[in-house]
């Protein structure tokens, strides 16, 4: 083959290496591996990178968030991370497969309203990692807070109305509306002579109103600070706080000077040097709102033993240093070694060891005791003038404040604890103000008692004795009758404690009540039956006279008297008595409870005597053991009618007992030759028809059931058989139909009537013996000349053709009983009342176990 050019070769050389750098820039391109990336959703997505993802503060811990969401350009499957910043809390938590984000921490705007976050994405050997910014909303959680309240503010009676007295200032943590604070006051019943500006919050005195120091030396108003609303959990919500403003009314310069803490006790060491200072005495201008300078001075001095007394005057300076009105205090002065002045309690006019206090119960919580005006003043200086303040008295129900004092303070009672401040508890309450010094090495203290009398309310409702009443009467009681008192007590004083009582209920219509005393009586035309009706229930109420009640449950038993005597059916009996078998009689007692309706019988006299004994609970009357046959009885009587008169006492067990007699007859006969246990049941029901008639009406069910039992098997067997033969086979018979039954001399009577062998099953090829025979014979052969006796056949199987071989040798042993009169049946009211009854006691012994 020839060599080809070499021209030709390089350009095949060339194109050559030209593809191999294709080849090789394809196989890098085509390995290149890009890292994956977050889809940037931007705001108001729920998908995405998170950027410019915002959250409120109430969102609930556990809820879905967001779901990161990116892709990997090569189509490899991705996986989400998220990381904080070390320190951070972790409020997040990502499922690395979905994305999916939930809360894990609970947010808080005012603390944190922005949370940085890492977020990342990887295919694996790429990972992207981008930091964003979750911002925290607001939700409406925080309430407005007062920054310079509760406050006590000194206001001269002098004021102008209008006038600015105070600027309250309440800041809310929230934003929006939410953050926005509106100011108003809480007003009291008495209203109030101040007013506040709603969104500045200054307080000022009403136009048209002033103040009196004389009438009122202290204001307490309660500032509401309430926000603009805002959301929160997915609700409106409005959030306020309230703070209480103590205005005291300062007087006018109408006054001379005040000594403060009066009476004075100063003491001087006998190791004091001349010219030091013994005791100091402090004076203030009466007019508090334009106070003038006090110039002291000492008007004469007395000494007794190691006392000394001195007047000290304090008179007022004015501008040109001219004095003006004075006052006059007394200051002892005693020579010791170490002391200091204790704490000591001031009312309005001086030092005070017990302060009283009218109120009534169940006051406000956190209400100030304002009748009370309570000041106290140590006159040392410094550490030696700081004390604390602590109440001492029953519970928890009140407290002191402040609770440490320097030099002096007003001292304010507030309630800590409404329920327990109860008139019905107490009438009055003592406490022990303690005032004890803190760093001084004697710790002197002092008390002042605190009484507090209370007025009562109506706060309580009337409680019954027990919450049900039991009463039982007898039957006969006449109307009017009395029967329990119920008795309800309320704790309130006065009218409110008044108690009128009344009935209710559908068993109260036989009873009515005294509304004062509480006595139930029955209804003046009440007639009271035990076998009528034996148990009443109804309710009692008692009421105060503001309409507050309370129920209590009353149950009334009608005890059953002996007011019956037993009855017979009728005063005239007759009875059929097997030798051997007794008869029964019975009495019915209408009373409602043992022993008044429990029976005994008993015979009176009988004719003749000595012959009958008696079961004095069952009634059933038998012979005398000896007397075992007719002859026996027929010797008794010397006469074929065996029929004799019994007179039969029934009594009851009440008491008083009552008792009615009847005359019974007794027709006896021989006991038949019939045995088994169908005679023998017979013989026992003989008194009791009914009980024959039942179980004769059941005898004959169970015999039409096994009847019908039986067909319906012979028809199921022979279902597939019951085929009718061609016409011809019948036809060919019927002629030989009336020759198929024929008599039979024979000497032996079963033979009396044979059938021929032609009969066969082409007669009745079904086999169901519905076969009808065409000739029927009406010959009957009579008994054997010495048949033996045959008994009769049981009543529900005679047939026409039985029942003249039957006899019997007890005709009438049955009797007919005569009619009964009607019997009126109260087993069932009985019954009822038993149950109530044992409830009853039952219920009273296990209050009685549990008391």
């Amino acid at each position: 083959m020839p060599r080809p050019p070499v021209v030709k070769q390089k350009h095949l050389e060339k194109d050559f290496c030209n593809s191999r750098v294709l080849d090789i820039f394809y196989l890098c391109f085509s390995q290149a591996d890009y890292a994956p990336y977050f889809y940037d959703n931007g705001a108001n997505s729920n998908n995405g990178n998170m950027a410019l993802f915002s959250l409120s503060e109430d969102t609930p811990v556990g809820t879905l968030v967001y779901i990161l969401n990116g892709t990997d350009p090569e189509g490899q499957p991705v996986r989400y991370g998220l990381t904080f910043e070390p320190g951070s809390k972790e409020y997040f938590q990502v499922d690395s497969k979905t994305g999916i984000l939930t809360l894990a921490e609970e947010l808080d705007r005012e603390v944190q309203d922005e949370i940085e976050v890492l977020v990342s994405i990887t295919d694996g050997p790429n990972k992207v990692v981008e930091r964003v910014q979750v911002f925290v909303m607001d939700a409406n959680d925080e309430r407005p807070q007062f920054h310079n309240m509760p406050a006590i503010v000194d206001v001269p009676e002098s004021t102008s109305s209008g006038k600015s007295i105070y600027k309250v200032w309440a800041v809310d943590m929230d934003t929006g509306s939410g953050g926005s604070v509106t100011y108003f006051l809480q007003v009291t019943n008495h209203g109030t002579q101040f007013a506040i500006d709603r969104h500045s919050g200054i307080v000022r005195l009403k136009p048209g109103m002033t103040l009196d120091y004389e009438k009122a030396t202290t204001h307490f108003i309660t500032v509401v600070a309430k926000d603009g609303g805002g959301i929160y959990n997915g609700k409106q919500q409005v959030m306020s706080s309230s703070a209480t403003l103590t205005i005291n009314v300062i007087d006018t310069q109408d006054t001379p000077p005040v000594f403060i803490g009066t009476p004075y006790f100063g003491y001087v060491y006998e190791v004091s040097s001349p010219g030091s200072e013994i005791f100091t005495v402090f004076a203030k201008d009466g007019d508090v709102g334009n106070a003038n300078p006090i110039h002291y001075s000492i008007d004469s001095g007395k000494m007794n033993m190691n006392i000394e007394k001195y007047i000290i005057s304090a008179s007022e300076v004015n501008a040109d240093g001219n004095l003006m009105d004075s006052s006059i205090a007394t200051v002892t002065i005693q020579v010791v070694d170490l002391n200091n002045h204790p704490p000591t309690f001031y009312g309005e006019n001086g030092p005070k060891n017990m302060f009283e206090l009218t109120m009534y119960e169940h006051p406000t919580d956190g209400e100030i005791l304002r009748g009370l005006k309570i000041s106290v003043n140590d006159s040392d200086q410094g550490a030696n003038a700081k004390f604390n303040l602590r109440l001492v008295g029953p519970g928890r129900m009140l407290h002191v404040v402040p609770q440490t004092v320097l030099n002096e303070a007003q001292v304010s009672i507030l309630v800590e604890n409404s329920s327990a401040i109860d008139y019905e508890k107490f009438h009055m309450l003592t406490f022990k103000l303690l005032a004890v010094e803190i760093d001084t090495p004697e710790r002197f203290s002092a008390t002042a008692d605190i009484v507090i009398h209370l007025l009562d309310t109506n706060d309580n409702a009337p409680k019954f004795s027990s919450d049900y009443y039991i009463a039982r009467i007898p039957e006969n009681s006449p109307g009017g009758s009395n029967v329990v008192s119920v008795t309800a007590v309320d704790p309130d004083s006065g009218l409110w404690g008044e108690v009128k009582y009344s009935i209710h209920g559908s068993g109260s219509d036989m009873f009515l009540i005294q509304s004062q005393s509480g006595i139930i009586y029955t209804q003046p035309w009440a007639s009271l039956d035990a076998e009528v009706k034996s148990k009443f229930n109804f309710y009692v109420k008692a009421e105060d006279t503001e309409g507050k009640y309370s129920l209590a449950e009353v149950f009334v038993t009608i005890l059953d008297l002996n007011d019956h005597a037993p009855e017979f059916n009728d005063n005239f009996l007759e009875k059929t008595m097997v030798i051997g078998a007794p008869v029964k009689i019975e009495a019915i007692d209408d009373d409602a409870e043992e022993p008044n309706n429990v029976i005994e019988y008993s015979i009176m006299k009988a004719d003749p005597d000595n012959i009958f004994d008696i079961d004095a609970d069952t009634g059933e009357i038998k012979l005398k053991s000896f007397i075992k046959s007719m002859d026996i009885v027929q010797n008794i009587t010397k006469q074929k009618d065996c029929t004799w008169s019994v007179v039969v006492q029934a009594r009851d067990r009440g008491s008083p007992s009552f008792s009615t007699t009847a005359m019974v007859k007794i027709d006896i006969t021989e006991e038949t030759q019939l045995n088994g246990p169908f005679v023998s049941f017979l013989m026992q029901s003989r008194d009791n028809p009914v009980k024959v008639l039942g179980m004769i009406a059941g005898f004959i069910c169970i015999m039409v059931v096994v009847t019908v039992l039986i067909s319906t098997i012979s028809f199921l067997r022979n279902k597939k058989s019951n085929k009718i033969l061609p016409s011809r086979r019948i036809i060919r018979k019927r002629p030989n139909h009336r020759r198929q039954w024929a008599p039979k001399g024979t000497d032996n009577e079963d033979e009396q009537f044979h059938v021929k062998e032609e009969i066969n099953a082409a007669d009745n090829v079904n086999c169901n013996n519905n076969m009808i025979p065409q000739y029927q014979p009406h010959y009957y052969p009579p008994p054997p000349p010495c048949a033996p006796f045959i008994p009769p056949p049981l009543p529900c199987h005679h047939t026409s053709g039985e029942r003249n071989w039957a006899r019997s040798n007890s005709s009438g042993s049955v009797a007919i009983k005569p009619k009964k009169k009607p019997i009126k049946t109260k087993e069932s009211q009985v019954n009822t009342a038993l149950v109530s009854e044992l409830k009853m006691r039952l219920e009273q012994r296990r209050l009685a176990n549990q008391y």
